[in-house]
């Protein structure tokens, strides 16, 4: 079965030797951050910091729980949705697609029978410093929570609408949420509850089942619901509880739960923080204030946390991974759906919010132009400012495969498209951005607007050039595999080829 809970998958990390664990005492403050970079940066175990100094409930952090191994960065999330292991990028990407056309409703149980109720806090018993949130970089503008799902209303669906925005802690029961105008929280909040004066019940859930915390980065078309396609991702339905002081629905076996409201024409400070552009961003903005209504939590909960912004170029955490095996599988199937002829769509391993690789076919002049129009105006691609389009057989996931097709196939003169022509919607995390750029503190987007850009890296079939024969290129693998070369590098051989010999 998949690992029906955070605790579920941190054992599975444990029983295969990938998390280590800290008796000794640590402090929240850069100490638990520092030693998770250090881990990351030599793919080393996942760290959990059983004891966290100055923390007034037996709470442990879990340093960048969901990041991948360096070069299958897939691996564990296959594994938590036990599927086979050893799977390629390319059969990872088949799978997950494969469970998300099959999306399964959630089962709502009983609150005395959900784990995320061990513990409920609720009016002048909240407090936000009892959890050992930790203060990530030195420069950061106060201690985050940034590895959650933010379940919020969503008038189409029963269950909700689940999103990622960064939490930053201000007093026992006020936070300030990065809300960007132009995603759908955002939205719903500034153009629907503000202008009516009235709050946005919320909740923030941390240590949700890996199926959850997938969803929350994947981007489900509007009117579809997250808790659906969870289910349909882990294979069973996702089990939710009712909220105890709103009306929304929150994952069970979740480790931490915060209820609370998005209050109306009211802000609090923000950032900066080392977010994944892999830089300080800031400067220090205005954004809403989330006040908490209760806390609720199981018994010693594992608070997750991702360490963003060490450095650009840098794709070695949760939010890489995530975009990789999460978001890039379900940004696939909603292109395929959309009717283009995409084989697989992938975040940059380095860069995986803000580039992509397309890998698809060319039909008629025009159609990677029709394509870019309508990725670039897509809700979920907001942040994403680069796209490189490759041949359908060129691997995405493989940064040599990438970069041979760009010098081999992408003209200079005629393959590099600036695209929107300065018209785009901007996020406002940008370094080159002046202050002023970066925008309203209204609805925290950007005033500035820009040009998207896209290569075209895909063979020109107009030269006469032909791919290469498919059967002696299957023929030539098979003879490196009868010599002792292990078949697992090899597509043909893969997709149907003999990989017994």
């Amino acid at each position: 079965m998949s690992a029906d809970s955070f605790r579920a998958y941190l054992r599975r990390l444990e029983g295969e030797d990938a998390l280590v664990s800290f008796a000794e005492s640590v402090s929240w403050d850069l100490e638990a951050s520092a030693i998770t970079t250090l881990a990351n940066r030599t793919d080393g175990e996942i760290p959990i910091f059983e004891s966290v100094e100055e923390t007034p409930i037996d709470a442990a952090l879990v340093g960048d729980p969901y990041r991948g191994p360096r070069r299958r960065p897939w691996e564990r999330l296959a594994r938590a949705f036990e599927l086979p292991a050893g799977l390629s990028g390319a059969a990872y990407y088949e799978a997950v697609i494969d469970r998300l056309r099959s999306p399964r409703e959630p089962r709502i149980v009983d609150r005395d029978g959900a784990p995320c109720k061990d513990v409920v806090h609720t009016g002048t018993d909240v407090d936000l410093l009892s959890i050992p949130w930790p203060y990530i970089h030195r420069g950061d503008g106060g201690r985050y929570s940034n590895l959650h799902t933010v379940v919020g209303p969503d008038p189409e669906t029963r269950w909700g609408h689940w999103s990622s925005h960064r939490m930053m802690i201000h007093d026992d029961d006020l936070a300030s949420l990065l809300f960007l105008a132009g995603e759908q929280a955002p939205n719903l909040y500034y153009y629907e509850y503000e202008p009516r004066e009235e709050p946005m019940p919320v909740a923030v859930v941390l240590g949700a089942e890996p199926a959850v915390q997938c969803s929350t980065e994947m981007w489900i078309p509007t009117g579809r619901s997250e808790a659906a396609f969870a289910g349909g991702l882990k294979d069973g339905p996702v089990e939710l509880v009712p909220c105890e002081t709103n009306d929304l629905y929150v994952p069970a076996t979740a480790e931490l739960v915060l209820e609370g409201r998005v209050l109306p024409d009211e802000r609090l400070d923000e950032g900066p923080f080392g977010d994944y552009f892999g830089y300080m961003n800031g400067p220090r903005r205005s954004m809403p204030v989330f006040a908490v209504d209760a806390i609720t939590h199981r018994s010693e909960p594992r608070v997750p946390f991702c360490v963003e912004g060490t450095g650009v170029g840098y794709g070695q955490n949760s939010s890489s991974t995530l975009q990789t095996a999460a978001a890039g599988p379900d940004a696939t199937l909603g292109l395929q759906a959309a009717g283009f002829d995409v084989a697989l769509a992938v975040p940059w391993r380095f860069t995986s919010r803000t580039v992509w690789v397309i890998a698809t076919d060319r039909p008629y002049p025009g159609s990677l132009h029709e394509l870019a129009n309508f990725i670039f105006t897509t809700w979920g691609m907001l942040h994403i400012d680069f796209f490189v389009f490759v041949d359908a057989d060129v691997d995405p996931l493989d940064p040599r495969a990438v970069l041979t097709a760009i010098a081999l196939e992408a003209d200079p003169d005629a393959d590099f498209h600036q695209f929107g022509v300065e018209r785009m919607p901007k996020v406002p995390l940008n370094i080159y951005q002046t202050p002023d750029e970066k925008g309203s503190a209204d609805v925290g987007t950007s005033k500035a607007k820009t040009a998207k850009a896209y290569i075209d890296a895909t063979t020109d079939r107009s030269t006469g050039d032909e791919p290469e024969d498919e059967e002696l290129r299957q023929r030539a693998q098979e003879l490196l595999v009868d010599a002792g070369v292990s078949s697992a590098a090899f597509d043909l051989l893969e997709r149907g080829g003999d990989r017994s010999r």
